[in-house]
């Protein structure tokens, strides 16, 4: 964001720490940065030009690029990375790829519109779930 800073109160940069001269600043997280100094974390290209677009993860300031390449962890069970951009299925606070979401027990993959029950943070299908239920181990979670 392009802010105009006012006479007699210089803000100092948050890349390198130096006051910031100019009449018009950059803010990017509640920062504020030299043009020159707003840096991708990761590959150092330069986000300051007045448009260009910037992401933020684990308060890193990214370019796109690397936003995406960095992606989101999710509580997937194979426990690889899921990229920003793909198409997630998620239980309560968990995230699965596609071809994870499965019963964690007899491994049946879920279609759109199956039932599906929460244990344990174990995934689980109708007939494990109840298997369950008639042998007392589960409580109800219905998804």
């Amino acid at each position: 964001m392009l802010s105009v800073q006012p006479k007699g109160k210089q803000k100092g940069c948050a890349g390198c720490n130096r006051k910031i001269k100019d009449r018009c600043l950059l803010r990017a997280p509640d920062k504020y940065w030299h043009e020159d100094c707003l840096e991708c974390a990761c590959c150092d290209c330069r986000l300051g030009a007045v448009g260009s677009i910037l992401y933020t993860k684990a308060n890193l300031i990214l370019c796109r690029r690397n936003y995406l390449r960095l992606g989101t962890t999710g509580n997937c069970s194979c426990s690889k990375l899921i990229p920003a951009f793909e198409i997630v299925m998620r239980a309560w606070n968990n995230v699965y790829h596609l071809d994870c979401f499965a019963c964690q027990l007899c491994n049946q993959r879920f279609c759109v519109g199956d039932k599906f029950f929460l244990k344990n943070n174990m995934v689980l299908c109708q007939m494990d779930y109840e298997e369950g239920q008639l042998n007392g181990t589960f409580d109800s979670q219905v998804q």
